[in-house]
């Protein structure tokens, strides 16, 4: 019996967590990586170094791969159209990746099957950001003779509004919270389109996690609450607590209709804001493993890996529901601490419960090179022994 080859392109940890995911099944891997250093490129047999933005490596990489897959959403869409045009099978395709590529495609598409999502426009210079904001606060607001829009730098008139590069933003980087039109200049400076949202009024951030397959079988994970700090996901909570089984349910039809309509194929996180009103509006769209999903390794029947490899391969899904009353994933950054592997005898004889997920990398401040998971039934609980183990991984907690 042959198994088939998966190819992921990026060897990050979501690749690596990937492969990692498929080797029960006897699922081969192939990997086309940046450098032999890259996180997933240190556990797979087969990798190709090179580089995804130019086609003919991507089309001497995609022979012998059975389907092409990601673990980010960087490659060039027409490039995916080539691949297809050549018989790979790409999954998801650029017709739904695009969505995730490009968030102004992603807002005008979402608009377009009644989704909601905060006011948006693509905006041209910081003149016209300006004016989205007096857009916001309510529209047909004229700059002062001072050259000055109202509420400029001060709160009001729409300020503070969200600027965002329609292409290749992550981990907070490409988001700009601008206060008054001279901030607005920053993200123009890129020169390329930029996206102006509303700064929504949110309670909390959400996050509702699906899988589909080509033939259009879904499963839908628990709604978590993702916890940010300074634009990176520090903390999530599964299932979020307090979130009303009304509003959870909603969050994971409209994930799955979002997945339905774009055609995506494989993972699909869709982050959300809940509102202090009691909404939920879309705020980003990711169709890969996501870190609001890495709770599913330890705390659910079935991982968001394993489920990717199942969905790309057209396999039957697994069980999405969780194991255990309550999980808690916490994002491991670097700090100043460069030799973690030595806390490791503090944090499994304090926690033996405890599961620790290393990415491989150079520690550096503030990069993620790592998480854990807890789980159990006090909630409280629960989140200290995960908060602790990050934190004395980190080295920011010492006893």
């Amino acid at each position: 019996m042959t198994f088939p080859v998966v190819g992921m392109v990026g060897g990050g940890q979501l690749a690596r967590m990937t492969h990692e995911a498929g080797i029960p099944l006897g699922i081969k891997f192939k990997l086309l990586s940046d450098t032999p250093q890259d996180s997933a490129a240190q556990v797979v047999s087969e990798v190709v170094v090179g580089d995804y933005r130019d086609l003919d490596t991507l089309r001497a990489f995609a022979r012998g791969c059975d389907v092409i897959t990601f673990d980010h959403e960087h490659v060039p869409t027409a490039h995916l159209r080539a691949l297809e045009a050549d018989g790979v099978p790409v999954r998801p395709g650029p017709d739904a990746l695009v969505h995730a590529q490009d968030k102004g495609v992603m807002r005008a598409k979402l608009d377009s099957i009644g989704v909601p999502c905060p006011r948006h426009r693509i905006v041209s210079d910081p003149e016209d950001a300006a004016r989205f904001a007096a857009e916001v606060a309510g529209g047909g607001a004229q700059r002062t003779g001072e050259g000055r829009w109202p509420g400029d730098g001060d709160g009001s008139g729409g300020f503070p509004v969200v600027l965002k590069t329609v292409r290749g933003g992550y981990d907070g980087k490409g988001v700009w919270v601008v206060r008054s039109s001279k901030e607005a200049e920053e993200p123009f400076r890129a020169g390329v389109p930029v996206l102006a949202e509303e700064k929504v009024d949110f309670a909390r951030e959400l996050a509702a996690n699906i899988v589909r397959s080509p033939h259009g079988q879904a499963v839908a994970y628990p709604v978590v609450e993702s916890i940010q700090v300074d634009g990176v996901c520090d903390t999530v909570i599964a299932p979020a607590p307090g979130l009303d089984p009304e509003l959870a349910g909603h969050a994971q039809e409209l994930a799955l209709r979002i997945g339905q309509e774009l055609g995506v194929v494989g993972h699909l996180a869709v982050e959300l804001f809940e509102t202090a009103d009691g909404r939920i509006l879309v705020n980003e769209l990711a169709m890969r493993p996501h870190n609001s999903g890495h709770w599913t390794q330890d705390g659910a029947i079935t991982s968001q890996f394993a489920n990717h490899v199942r969905a790309v391969l057209d396999l039957p899904l697994g069980d999405p529901r969780p194991r255990a009353r309550w999980t808690v994933m916490a994002n491991v950054l670097g700090g100043d601490y460069p030799d973690m592997y030595s806390a490791y005898l503090h944090c499994m004889a304090r926690d033996p419960q405890l599961k620790i997920h290393m990415y491989g990398k150079d520690v550096k401040p503030g990069r993620k090179v790592g998480h854990v998971n807890t789980y159990g039934d006090d909630l409280a609980e629960v989140r200290e022994r995960a908060a602790h183990a990050a934190g004395y991984l980190r080295g920011t907690i010492t006893e």
